[in-house]
């Protein structure tokens, strides 16, 4: 594949921003604060100069239960997260150095 033949973005970020009734039985990764986390997410890649990524905001990714949580594309590696200290270990770990975040993951098995 040439340079030119690159895709635009080397990864994209899907971070689950949806919202379900407070009462809802499996909850909503925007009532686990995803919204506030997608955002300093995206405000750190800058910060960092991570190139060529893309933090977007996601509606439900049928994980609620987990959440909040994304997912890292082309590789399709899951993460749930809960505060900016686990924003900060994806993005130098995975988004910058390439390794996943293991304690992180979610995996198939993990539901929902």
């Amino acid at each position: 594949m040439s340079e030119s033949d690159d895709p635009y973005y080397r990864l994209h970020v899907f971070c689950c921003t949806n919202v379900r009734p407070e009462a809802h039985p499996r909850g909503s990764c925007a009532r686990s604060n995803s919204v506030a986390l997608r955002d300093y997410m995206k405000q750190k890649t800058k910060t960092m100069d991570i190139g060529r990524v893309r933090i977007n905001a996601s509606g439900c990714l049928d994980r609620c239960e987990l959440g909040p949580t994304m997912v890292v594309y082309p590789e399709g590696i899951w993460y749930r997260y809960e505060n900016e200290a686990d924003v900060d270990e994806i993005l130098a770990s995975h988004i910058e150095g390439g390794v996943v975040v293991e304690r992180l993951r979610l995996k198939t098995e993990d539901g929902p």
